[in-house]
């Protein structure tokens, strides 16, 4: 399960600024074990959290910046909580590994605001600018050493225009923390920079990439990310109806499983912190398929 929940979620935009009030954050009921409860009943052996998105809000208590962290959030326990901790307590409890998606730098805010403030964050806090790699490798060591064994990190990003002659310095610096942590590079195929080749779907399609998948007889480790509603993160034009079916994820799962890949799928809870009952309904009715025995007609 992808799990994109961060500021965007509660100012009805797939991209935060990182200019928004902290204050919207406030999801009055948030329960990260009805997320991944969900997710075991479709299936999901592992999930991953937007941690820190295009906005540079992190949802952990960043020692590294005093205006972008959880502790900003005054509206979610009191300005007192730790949303990574709430995961992977939840996501260990299940026996499901831990996922953490970091956003790297880039242009994101010029999708919102007017032109000529586009520029001024790119993605990252204020105390990152003018040492983005730094900043980076800072804040990845708080998340690799105060939360026990990450089984993934997933970067969005690595080849930007900030800090794309940085990235192997970066992923090594992961692997000085924790060796067996995987390390995603959204969309490379290179094993230089990604430990198993990497496909965002939507993205792809949309731009007409001629490989927006692992090709036929794909040998190399992958993985494919994908939506099972109209976007990332959740907004309120969501519906029962904007969901995939349950025939859609079950047919791209086979495919991904025969071409050698993983298929992230993509579940973005809403701005009470709890799944909607609809994507909860979906995700048991994948599980349910996906358990039952083949049909007749099915088997070999």
């Amino acid at each position: 399960m992808f799990i994109h929940f961060n500021m965007a979620t509660f100012n009805n935009r797939q991209w935060a600024t990182g200019t928004e009030d902290p204050a919207t954050f406030a999801p009055a009921k948030l329960d990260c074990g009805q997320w991944l409860d969900a997710a075991e009943a479709a299936g999901m052996k592992y999930a991953v959290l937007t941690v820190k998105h295009t906005g540079g809000w992190c949802l952990w208590d960043s020692k590294h910046t005093e205006s972008h962290d959880i502790r900003s959030f005054r509206n979610f326990r009191n300005g007192q909580g730790d949303l990574v901790r709430e995961f992977v307590d939840a996501c260990r409890k299940r026996n499901i590994k831990v996922g953490l998606y970091y956003c790297m730098p880039g242009d994101f805010a010029k999708r919102h605001l007017p032109k000529g403030e586009e520029d001024k964050l790119h993605g990252l806090p204020p105390e990152a600018q003018g040492r983005y790699a730094d900043f980076i490798k800072l804040q990845l060591s708080e998340l690799l050493t105060d939360y026990g064994p990450i089984d993934l990190l997933w970067f969005d990003q690595y080849s930007n225009r900030h800090t794309k002659d940085d990235w192997r310095e970066i992923k090594a610096h992961v692997k000085s923390h924790q060796p067996g942590c995987v390390v995603i590079a959204n969309n490379s195929v290179d094993f230089k920079d990604t430990d198993i080749h990497s496909y965002e779907y939507p993205f792809l399609k949309a731009k007409n990439r001629p490989n927006p998948l692992p090709p036929e007889g794909n040998v190399h480790a992958a993985e494919v990310c994908d939506t099972l509603g109209p976007g990332w993160f959740w907004t309120p034009r969501e519906n029962e109806d904007t969901m995939k079916s349950v025939e859609e994820v079950t047919a791209m799962l086979e495919l991904c499983n025969k071409r050698r890949a993983n298929y992230l799928l993509n579940v973005g809870p809403d701005d009470t912190g709890r799944l909607p009952d609809y994507a909860v309904k979906r995700l048991h009715e994948i599980g349910t398929r996906l358990a039952a025995p083949p049909a007749e007609s099915d088997k070999p």
